[in-house]
């Protein structure tokens, strides 16, 4: 039933909530950011200090808070009522048109002997990270195989470990987070590109310092990078809201 649903449809319900709570915030609840920064900031500090009973009350708090404050948008809601609404036309629209599955003909059997359709051999592969809202990642301390890192995540630290691995000529990191620090420790033989983007922030690359990042964007790069000198190129992408970054070798 989904399958019928263009996806023109879904763009323009999803452009339709992001002009309402552009809308919202504009015009109707102008501390409704800085309401969320305060309550993710609260969560966040109540995650890293989870184990105390203070911690606990904080994170708690703050999960509830932002919960109702989001329900509360005017943009979530037309979201929902529009998903709602979507799903009953789609559904009284399958019932009054079903999908029908047909065998095949004796005639399609007679092409398909004639064309012979190959299937492409596909091995799926685990990732070294997964997707998490919460939670702190970080690689294992033994030997690992390496896997193309590809991640977004909310809240919690990333430190992702170089040294145990044997990296192939090409290896890419791509992090985008929302709260926390990102930490990449990198082999000497190894040249490295950074493009890191943060909001609210620091970074320590190598021997670089960036003590205070308000809304910027760096780029770094080492200086055999991009030359065929036979190491491995490591291409790190990594956006982050609120947390420090660090670049190291090991």
């Amino acid at each position: 039933m989904f399958s019928r649903i263009s996806v023109n449809t879904v763009n323009w319900i999803l452009i339709t909530g992001a002009l309402l709570l552009v809308a919202e915030i504009l015009f109707f609840n102008t501390g409704l950011v800085f309401s969320l920064l305060f309550l993710g900031f609260l969560t966040y500090m109540g995650w890293k200090n989870f184990s105390h009973a203070v911690g606990k009350i904080f994170f708690f708090i703050g999960i509830i808070s932002v919960f109702f404050t989001v329900v509360n948008m005017m943009a979530v809601r037309f979201v929902v009522v529009a998903a709602i609404i979507l799903f009953a036309i789609n559904y009284r629209r399958s019932s009054r048109e079903p999908e029908y599955i047909k065998p095949k003909t004796s005639d399609m059997a007679a092409v398909s002997n004639t064309v012979e359709v190959r299937e492409e051999p596909l091995i799926r592969k685990e990732p070294l990270f997964r997707n998490r809202f919460f939670g702190r990642q970080e690689t294992d301390e033994v030997p690992y195989r390496w896997q193309d890192v590809n991640i977004h995540s909310g809240f919690g630290d990333k430190i992702i470990d170089l040294s145990n691995t044997v990296l192939p000529d090409h290896p890419v990191i791509s992090v985008r987070h929302f709260i926390g620090n990102i930490k990449i420790y990198v082999p000497y033989e190894v040249e490295v590109s950074l493009h890191h983007s943060s909001v609210f922030g620091r970074a320590a690359v190598f021997q670089k310092k960036h003590d205070s990042l308000v809304n910027q964007t760096l780029l770094y790069e080492t200086e055999n990078y991009g030359r065929e000198t036979g190491n491995p190129e490591l291409k790190i992408v990594t956006s982050v809201f609120s947390g420090d970054i660090e670049v190291k070798r090991i």
